[in-house]
């Protein structure tokens, strides 16, 4: 997708904005994995979440290649939508984005607070969506995708960071919503020529991405009826499934209770908090640990950014309902 220099230009525009990023190794989670494990920690970028990093080179691009829009819109479940309010206030632009009705009160808040104009739509990820598009075609505003190009080499650099730092991983499971950081941590690796698997994990309640892959041509879900709204999405991204697809090792699929229980591990192991989707990398490595003996691993923390209502909840041990 990206050649090293194209990443390489990348990093030095998103560490303008924002310091790199940590990969701890933790010796309680090497433990419960019965190996080596480092972690990823995008919960500790500014917005709290690795989307912060695709904002930063895509309103860039905007900036020298659409110089006559006001602004941008877009629809998100919370992470992207700070993601690009940051950029696009910090760049004199507006950002109007779209979110479904019952969305994350705190992503909410803290959406308006980077300069958003929120409007909630619909009952899901995509039907906001669809109504953020319709909207460009009567504002001067950008219509941002769930999935770009210069979305994906701005995420690509905290897998830049991470196999810099520990090019000799095997294993890196990493949540998939729309793919973004998917397909940037599967560029980072092909642009450094390594070798490393990466593995997908998707919630068992929004599964389309799997089911995808196994049919060989976009399936969408029933439903995206869980906690973990990163990975909340119905219908799959065809230019991230052609990525995917082919270059991913596999695609794990993970519950509500499994990502509860890797986010109180995280927790009590680390005292790091995660999201849903930001612990569904470790929920899957729990699974399949007997395979991963001996192996080193890395795992994406891909946001921090949990509703106190919904930590509450975990943290007395139960699983939120959706």
């Amino acid at each position: 997708m990206f050649t090293q220099a194209e990443l390489d230009d990348a990093h030095r525009l998103v560490t303008r904005y924002m310091a790199p990023t940590p990969a701890h190794d933790w010796p309680l989670l090497a433990q419960a994995l019965g190996t080596k494990v480092i972690i990823k920690h995008e919960n500790h970028a500014p917005t709290g979440a690795f989307k912060v990093r695709g904002g930063i080179t895509f309103m860039e691009w905007l900036k020298r290649n659409h110089p006559q829009m006001e602004g941008i819109v877009t629809a998100t479940r919370g992470n992207h939508g700070q993601s690009q309010a940051r950029a696009a206030t910090a760049m004199g632009l507006r950002a109007k984005i779209f979110v479904p009705h019952g969305n994350s009160t705190e992503k909410n808040a803290a959406m308006r607070a980077f300069g958003a104009e929120l409007v909630e739509h619909g009952t899901d990820f995509d039907e906001a969506r669809e109504a953020a598009m319709r909207t460009a075609e009567s504002e001067p505003l950008f219509p941002v995708p769930p999935f770009h190009k210069e979305l994906v080499r701005g995420v690509a650099t905290y897998g830049l960071e991470l196999f810099r730092a520990h090019p000799d991983l095997e294993v890196v499971y990493v949540p998939l919503g729309c793919g973004s950081g998917l397909c940037g941590t599967i560029a980072a690796r092909d642009a450094l020529g390594l070798s490393s698997e990466i593995v997908a994990v998707v919630s068992e309640r929004a599964d389309g991405a799997k089911r995808s892959v196994e049919a060989g041509h976009l399936v969408e879900s029933d439903s995206a009826a869980t906690f973990a709204d990163g990975m909340a999405v119905r219908v799959p991204v065809q230019a991230a499934f052609d990525i995917y697809s082919e270059k991913a090792h596999h695609i794990g699929t993970v519950s509500d209770a499994d990502i509860a229980d890797a986010i109180r591990l995280f927790y009590t192991a680390t005292h790091n908090l995660a999201e849903g989707a930001g612990a569904a990398g470790l929920a899957l490595a729990c699974k399949e640990k007997d395979s991963l003996r001996g192996r080193k691993v890395g795992v994406v923390l891909s946001g921090g950014n949990i509703d106190m209502r919904l930590l509450r909840m975990l943290l007395q041990g139960d699983v939120p309902e959706t």
